[in-house]
């Protein structure tokens, strides 16, 4: 069985779970943000942000007594390797998505024009009455 977390580690347990949100969101944001728009050297400082949250989620084991079993050892493990895949599997999955979509050019050209505002055709259609069955 797992000892509670002690009162002197509540504050480690406490910010580095704080950190591992917000880390694991940085790490997210800079790698997304770098092989969208192609800027390499983001790659670095998203790289960075994984190691601090690497390094929440040791404190935040160690705080929280996560090490002393298989099971929790290994979600741990499992946490860490979700952090790094889930970038890499979301990035993966939008763009095969969007490159089975038209490109916006081919979109638009595939629909007929739109009407121009003087067009009075429509405006006849509009205004005239609808016609009720009356049985």
């Amino acid at each position: 069985m797992i000892e509670p977390v002690k009162l002197a580690d509540f504050f480690a347990a406490f910010f580095s779970a704080a950190a591992i949100i917000l880390f694991g969101a940085l790490y997210a944001l800079l790698f997304a943000y770098s092989k969208t728009r192609n800027i390499p050297r983001l790659m670095p400082l998203a790289h960075t942000a994984y190691a601090a949250l690497f390094a929440s989620v040791i404190v935040l084991g160690s705080a929280t007594n996560l090490f002393g079993s298989i099971f929790w050892t290994s979600l741990v493990v499992l946490m860490l390797v979700g952090y790094f895949a889930a970038p890499h599997a979301v990035l993966h999955m939008c763009l095969h998505t969007h490159a089975a979509m038209p490109r916006d050019d081919q979109a638009i050209s595939n629909f007929a024009p739109l009407p121009s505002p003087t067009d009075c055709k429509i405006l006849e259609t509009l205004q005239q009455p609808c016609k009720e069955k009356i049985s």
